[in-house]
């Protein structure tokens, strides 16, 4: 901790294509309804895929100016991904069909992402959608202040191993590589090595914002959680098995990192850390329920509207209901 006296914060952003609109809006609601000059301190952001594009234009509108400018990103990015004109809204149907008939089991065409003229134009698309809402050039410079740490996450497909892009290192190819799902899209292509989706390394950060330099140690760490942690139903149908299959993938290594902060936790409350340095971290989510995961590739606009507003209705709820020395169970 430092001698603010305001609590220091971490937000981790799950990646899941199109649903993490959700997560915009629980983070527009976060943003505009707590009071981030003399209460709280947002001290790192992260995000895996969708959940990179929330968390670099949360933190690219805080570090140049402040809460709106960030909520202003966050709509102008979400505004040029959904699918709004007559062409993209054929190429969105058709992929959002292609995905739930797949689901579903059904035999479906499979082509290479390499030989997929789409796939280029969709990695072109959001390249060109980032830098419309951030100069990438400014973040060394911006970096070079105590500012939030910005961590996004993706797989090095050579060497298989768990790669953060962090700060001054995030490159349009360092969010294009977290969202580069595999079946969708080539791999990108950095110092020499492939980089796919962050689902299959750390969903999203969590380790990394547990390690911010200096005193900035979060004391809160917020989940905004796409895959749900809970189903009340065994799944029997095949696309309900998919679906779940896909949830609990998405999850495994967000709650291996979430059982590790618990079990540090009790660790300090027994006393085996006596340091002041060693504080426990609280870890609260905000999760979205509901959505098959084929859904996943619509970018319809008014579906893009209708996550945005689960989500502000979601982070309402979670502020009503926080309290301050409650734990969540890390979903063990």
């Amino acid at each position: 901790m430092t001698d603010d006296d305001r609590t220091q914060v971490a937000i981790a952003c799950q990646g899941g294509g199109s649903h993490t609109a959700f997560t915009a809006g629980v983070l527009r609601t976060l943003l505009s309804e707590l009071d981030w000059t003399e209460e709280f301190e947002l001290v790192g952001i992260s995000g895996t895929s969708g959940g990179a594009f929330n968390a670099l234009a949360v933190w690219y509108g805080l570090v140049t100016d402040d809460e709106a400018a960030a909520i202003d990103a966050l709509d102008g990015v979400w505004e040029d991904l959904a699918a709004r004109g007559y062409p993209d809204r054929m190429i969105n149907q058709w992929v959002s069909l292609y995905s739930r008939f797949q689901s579903e089991g059904l035999a479906v065409p499979h082509v290479s992402p390499y030989c997929s003229p789409a796939a280029d134009w969709g990695q072109e698309r959001i390249v060109e959608v980032l830098e419309r809402h951030v100069r990438f050039d400014e973040i060394p410079e911006l970096c070079a202040y105590e500012e939030p740490e910005l961590v996004v996450g993706a797989v090095n497909v050579n060497d298989g191993t768990f790669e953060t892009f962090t700060n001054e290192d995030v490159t349009p190819d360092a969010v294009l590589a977290s969202a580069a799902i595999p079946t969708l899209f080539e791999a990108v292509e950095i110092d020499g090595r492939g980089y796919w989706d962050g689902l299959f390394s750390q969903n999203p950060p969590v380790k990394d914002l547990m390690s911010v330099p200096g005193e900035r140690t979060p004391e809160e760490l917020w989940v905004v959680q796409i895959n749900p942690q809970h189903r009340e139903r065994t799944p029997t149908k095949l696309s309900a098995i998919s679906d779940r299959r896909n949830e609990l993938g998405g999850n495994i290594s967000l709650n291996q990192e979430l059982r590790m902060i618990e079990r540090i936790n009790e660790w300090i409350e027994d006393g085996y850390f006596d340091h002041p340095e060693y504080t426990t971290t609280n870890v609260r989510r905000i999760q979205l329920e509901g959505y098959h995961y084929a859904s996943k590739t619509n970018r319809d606009a008014d579906f893009i509207a209708e996550l945005i507003e689960r989500g502000q209705s979601a982070a309402a709820a979670f502020l009503d209901g926080r309290e301050p020395d409650a734990i969540d169970d890390a979903g063990s």
